[in-house]
C-alpha cells in the first residue's frame, strides 16, 4: 500500500487499483491513460515481464467498459537493450489494443531516443491505421520539423513542454522561449493534423490558447494532465472538454513520486503539509 502522500500522484501498485482509480475518474467524466511505471531496463527478462502487464492491461480494460487507454515508455520496452527489441514488444502491445479497440500513447524521453520512438511510432501507426499515438517535446529544437513530419500519420500527437533537461545545443532552454514555441508549435498542429492533438499541460494560458484554436480551425483536441495536479481543475474542464488523466501505478513509484513533489513548489508544500500533520 502507497503511503498517505504518495497516493496522490500514483494511483496504487497494482493493476487492479489503477483501474479502481479510472472508474472514480469516469465518474467525474474525465478519462483515463493508465501507466506501468518503469523504464530504462537493461534486463530482457524484465522488459518482457512488463510488455506481457500491458497486454493484460488492455484486456482488463477492454472487458471493464472503463474509458482508458495506455500509455509505455520506450526504454521500459527494451530500447536500451536494441530497437529491435523495443519494435518487436511495441508492436506486439499495439496489436493487441487494435485488436481490443484500446489506443495506446507512446511516452517520450530524453532527447537521445527521439528518432528511435518517431520511427517506431510511424510504423506501428501506418500498420493499424491509427490507434497509437506519441508525445512530443515543445522544448527540443528539431520538433518543429517533427511535427511537420507527423502531420500525415495516421495518429494522434501530444504535445508537452518537456520535463527533461537536454543540452542548450538541441533545447531551447528559457521558459519564455520554451512557452512561445509551444503556442506556435500547437498552432502548427491545430491548422494541419486531422489525426488529433492533445494539450499536455497544466499552464491555463496554454489550455487557453488551445481552445481558441479549436474554435478557428475545428480540429478535435483533448486536454492531458497528470495525476495530482490541478485535479479541480480537470474536472471542471471536462463538463465541456475530453480531459484524460495520466494515472501511473506499479511497484516502481518512489522515482516517479519525488519527481512529482519535487518538479513544482505546489506539490512540495502539498507532501510537506501532508509530513507535518501525520
Amino acid at each position: 500500500m502507497l503511503p498517505p502522500i504518495a497516493d496522490r500522484f500514483v494511483a496504487g501498485e497494482s493493476p487492479a487499483e489503477a483501474l479502481e482509480h479510472v472508474r472514480q475518474l469516469n465518474d467525474n467524466d474525465v478519462k483515463a491513460i493508465v501507466n506501468l511505471l518503469g523504464e530504462h531496463y537493461d534486463d530482457r527478462d524484465a522488459v518482457a515481464a512488463d510488455a506481457a502487464e500491458y497486454r493484460r492491461l488492455v484486456d482488463d480494460i477492454a472487458g471493464s467498459g472503463l474509458e482508458a487507454c495506455i500509455s509505455v515508455k520506450p526504454s521500459q520496452l527494451g530500447l536500451d537493450l536494441g530497437e529491435d527489441v523495443f519494435r518487436a514488444e511495441l508492436t506486439r502491445i499495439v496489436d493487441t489494443a487494435a485488436a481490443r479497440d484500446v489506443f495506446v500513447w507512446i511516452d517520450m524521453e530524453d532527447h537521445t531516443t527521439t528518432d528511435a520512438t518517431l520511427d517506431a511510432f510511424e510504423a506501428v501507426a501506418h500498420e493499424q491505421g491509427g490507434g497509437v499515438g506519441v508525445c512530443v517535446q515543445a522544448n527540443l529544437r528539431r520538433t518543429r520539423a517533427d511535427i511537420r513530419r507527423l502531420a500525415d500519420v495516421p495518429g494522434k500527437v501530444r504535445l508537452v513542454k518537456g520535463a527533461y533537461e537536454p543540452p542548450a545545443d538541441v533545447a531551447y532552454t528559457d521558459g519564455a522561449r520554451v512557452d512561445q514555441e509551444y503556442r506556435s508549435l500547437l498552432e502548427y498542429a491545430f491548422e494541419h493534423h486531422d489525426g488529433g492533438i492533445a494539450v499536455g499541460s497544466h499552464d491555463p494560458e496554454m489550455i487557453e490558447h488551445a481552445r481558441a484554436l479549436h474554435e478557428r480551425y475545428g480540429t478535435d483536441f483533448e486536454i492531458q494532465m497528470l495525476m495530482g495536479v490541478r485535479e479541480d481543475t480537470q474536472y471542471e474542464l471536462a463538463d465541456e472538454y475530453e480531459v484524460w488523466q495520466y494515472v501511473p501505478y506499479g511497484e516502481r513509484w518512489k522515482s516517479y513520486f519525488y519527481r512529482r513533489v519535487t518538479e513544482r513548489t505546489d506539490n512540495l508544500r502539498f507532501a510537506l503539509r501532508a509530513v507535518l500533520s501525520s
